[in-house]
């Protein structure tokens, strides 16, 4: 589902929103011109929009000029073929806004913020969160995607994600990624309303048909399978409910294994191993796939034929 609007009055962002990896070089450079091909081949994946600089995209193993350099790159070979979300999490609320304030003026159609926290013990309280999601509310007009992950330690209410999307107009997605994700997307769509515009999925889509059923009316995986996701919603959103699930079936076992063995690390192999990208290599300290770890996910990938796993061949 694609538009050129997300504010009131034009059609929500709704669909298939994957996660942009960032290659890097065998020595761990950014490799700017694997970059690009990534975002050719999801594009041709037929998505409906594209995430960058997420926890997916090793975010956390990034410089600051680095997400710079991406974000510029990203957003100018895009070029509006499809909406990009930037992902501007930090627990300083002057650096989100900052970040915020550059996506915006990059082109990014909607920014994605965690609620800050940082290593195991720093947190807001719900008046600080609040605050937080309001000054970047302030300082850019694009819409805002609550991500609600068990990464950030915090614990999101119901209750106050609907507050958020009451108090701050340009709050109004929210990527619901925790254990019971579907009972949570179930009870903030009865409570908020029509104030929840995008109530999304995410974590590779494993939990997608539950989620789906609950209300969800957008996913964000990996950038692994989408074109083969696609179909799902798109099954499910005609009310050829066998369809959806029979398409579901057949690529759980995938999701499955890219989630509980490989995290980030699997897109990377398989467009790898598919010519999008000259290398899979992750920063340290992240490790590489162990081989065998490698070959089942290949296995598992070769019996659907991803896009990823042809695309540059």
């Amino acid at each position: 589902m694609s538009h050129s609007a997300s504010g009131a009055g034009s059609t929500p962002y709704a669909g298939i929103f994957p996660i942009a990896p960032t290659p890097f070089t065998e020595s761990g450079e950014l490799d700017i011109a694997g970059q690009r091909r990534v975002l050719d081949c999801m594009i041709d994946q037929g998505v409906d929009g594209i995430c960058i600089l997420a926890n997916y995209s090793e975010q956390f193993l990034l410089s600051d000029d680095e997400r710079n350099a991406l974000l510029d790159v990203c957003l100018t070979h895009v070029a509006g073929r499809v909406p990009v979300i930037v992902t501007c999490s930090h627990f300083s609320t002057r650096i989100a806004e900052e970040r915020s304030r550059m996506a915006a003026a990059a082109g990014a159609a909607m920014l994605m913020l965690m609620p800050p926290y940082h290593g195991t013990g720093l947190r807001a309280d719900e008046t600080g969160m609040l605050q937080h999601f309001a000054r970047i509310a302030e300082a850019v007009s694009i819409p805002i995607m609550v991500q609600d992950a068990p990464l950030s330690g915090v614990a999101l209410s119901v209750a106050f994600l609907v507050r958020l999307a009451l108090e701050v107009p340009t709050v109004r997605y929210f990527k619901i990624e925790v254990p019971g994700a579907a009972a949570k997307l179930r009870s903030l769509i009865e409570a908020g309303g029509d104030a929840i515009q995008g109530p999304f999925d995410g974590e590779e889509s494993i939990t997608l048909m539950a989620d789906l059923d609950a209300g969800a009316t957008g996913t964000m995986p990996s950038a692994l399978l989408p074109d083969l996701i696609k179909p799902v919603l798109k099954h499910h959103r005609a009310g050829r409910r066998k369809d959806a699930i029979a398409s579901y079936a057949r690529i759980l076992p995938l999701i499955n294994y890219e989630n509980r063995q490989c995290g980030l690390r699997a897109t990377k192999t398989v467009m790898a191993a598919g010519g999008v990208i000259k290398s899979d290599a992750v920063r340290h300290p992240l490790e590489a796939l162990h081989p065998a770890t490698r070959a089942g996910l290949l296995e598992l990938a070769a019996e659907l034929d991803p896009l990823a796993l042809r695309w540059g061949k």
